[in-house]
């Protein structure tokens, strides 16, 4: 089994509906990754190591789902070099508390912040990070990017065949 590249942090596993998009959309680029479920408040020592040995075991990127307080994120951030994305996730306030504790990290201490819910875009925004010196992963990009597109083409010929009265195209 390969090591993982990317790390797929939850705050808890209440947060797994939203970050297994996350999870899908890394399974389908072929590209290793963990789920762990820790929390800044209730498992801090484990979060602390867990950030501290990201980078010896190989990780490459963080992707860091929170809600309401959203501490999770800027606490490992804190603790690494490694890029973190946060995920802010809507537990509380439609989610606009989790991504305004994800997007607003002190000066030195970035972390890159998705829409509220957007595990998917977060891991497409891992592969783009890895993809500045990773060709394989590039063309992964290229083509899942094309196949958006396609969707896009496909929708507007179904478009066509819709009838109206008044419809002009």
């Amino acid at each position: 089994m390969a090591n993982p590249l990317v790390s797929i942090i939850m705050g808890s596993t209440s947060d797994l509906p939203i970050m297994e998009k996350a999870a899908k959309r890394l399974d389908a680029m072929e590209i290793p990754f963990e789920m762990l479920a820790l929390s800044a408040h209730r498992t801090p020592e484990e979060v602390s190591d867990y950030a501290k040995n990201a980078k010896s075991r190989g990780i490459k990127v963080i992707i860091a789902g929170a809600g309401m307080a959203a501490h999770l994120c800027g606490f490992i951030a804190a603790q690494t070099s490694i890029p973190v994305i946060g995920v802010p996730i809507n537990a509380s306030l439609d989610g606009i508390d989790a991504l305004l504790a994800i997007v607003q990290m002190p000066p030195g201490i970035p972390v890159a912040t998705v829409g509220i819910n957007a595990a998917e875009n977060a891991a497409i925004l891992a592969v783009q990070m890895m993809a500045t010196n990773d060709a394989s992963l590039y063309e992964k990009l290229t083509a899942h990017k094309e196949g958006l597109k396609q969707k896009i083409v496909k929708a507007n010929a179904d478009l066509k065949e819709i009838t109206y009265k008044f419809k002009t195209n």
